[in-house]
């Protein structure tokens, strides 16, 4: 399927992520409806959009979608979520409500009016407290809080609507995207939180012993994964991992940052967090680099260079918008 110049919505277009799939689409001549609450999204994202195609709303709430939907898109890409694991933690109902209902919601519209595509953002979390390669084959899982339960339970429901409707769908498993776009905040990813830290000249905060690792993907390349996703039409009802494919230590990912922001004020190693288990996430993705040719080409370093400069030329707007407290 050539998305180039569609009719596409994206669910969550004001985030880190959704905005730079916007910036991409856009630049395929694609029109690019966003339909965003805000909560965690921030409208100056997306400034070429206009606000006729902006739809600052819920998801989870019948009247904009109706009239959202009274518009045919090609392509829908759901990428709005209650994020992430400890923001579940304290608000599970709000969870559920946003990546339960809401995705539910979102699945039978584009049902009732025939969306070609229907790509959904899930995430590595789905994988639960298992440790070692996760891969797309498993058929355990073992979701350690809210967040994980009802990404999972969003991809039980998109293979339904393929199962059952017909509607064609992609699942897509995020691991630890980072990029531009994304501020620090209480419940915001490691890196933004370790660069905003360094940048104040604070010593990181390192939960655990160091030793855990985490894959860190560029917001780049989960982008044109995304895309990708969106034009394959045989691979209909699958999940994807979408993932740099190299595993880097929190220890080391805290050094790195030190050492490109100038901050000497050192590393604190404190404890475990109570709703992480997982020591090694690790992904395996075989399968979209054969099926998708999808190719994680951003080296660290070169992501966390690009991610520091985007945080250092809009550093004051960082800091008004920001709920982390140091």
């Amino acid at each position: 399927m050539n998305i180039n110049r569609a009719n596409v919505l994206v669910t969550g277009g004001a985030g880190m992520i959704g905005s730079q799939l916007v910036d991409a689409l856009s630049a395929r001549g694609c029109q690019v409806w966003i339909v965003d609450n805000l909560s965690s999204g921030y409208r100056d994202n997306v400034p070429d959009i206009p606000d006729e195609r902006f739809f600052e709303a819920d998801i989870a709430q019948d009247a904009p979608l109706d009239e959202i939907f009274t518009r045919s898109f090609d392509v829908v890409f759901h990428l709005a979520a209650n994020f992430a694991n400890k923001n579940s933690v304290d608000h599970p109902e709000r969870d559920l409500l946003t990546n339960g209902l809401g995705i539910l919601k979102i699945l039978e519209r584009c049902r009732r009016s025939g969306v070609r595509r229907f790509v959904y953002a899930s995430s590595s979390c789905v994988y639960g407290n298992c440790d070692g390669q996760m891969d797309e084959s498993a058929n355990v899982f073992d979701p350690g809080t809210p967040y994980a339960m009802t990404k999972l339970l969003g991809e039980h429901y998109t293979r339904f609507f393929t199962s059952f409707h017909g509607l064609s769908t992609v699942s897509l498993r995020y691991f630890n995207c980072y990029g531009p776009k994304e501020r620090p905040g209480r419940y915001r990813n490691v890196i933004p939180n370790f660069l905003y830290t360094a940048l104040l000249g604070n010593p990181l905060v390192v939960t655990g012993n160091g030793d855990e690792t985490r894959d860190f993907c560029y917001v780049a390349d989960i982008v044109n994964g995304t895309l990708l996703a969106a034009e394959h039409d045989e691979i209909s009802g699958a999940e994807f991992n979408l993932a740099a494919g190299r595993p880097v230590s929190i220890l080391g990912l805290a050094e790195q940052v030190n050492r490109l922001t100038g901050n000497d004020a050192g590393i604190t190693l404190a404890g475990r967090r109570a709703w992480d288990h997982v020591t090694h996430r690790q992904p395996a993705i075989r399968k979209a680099q054969t099926l998708l040719e999808y190719k994680a080409e951003t080296p660290l370093e070169k992501g966390l260079e690009r991610t520091l400069a985007w945080m250092r030329e809009h550093w004051e707007k960082i800091r008004r918008q920001t709920d982390l407290t140091l």
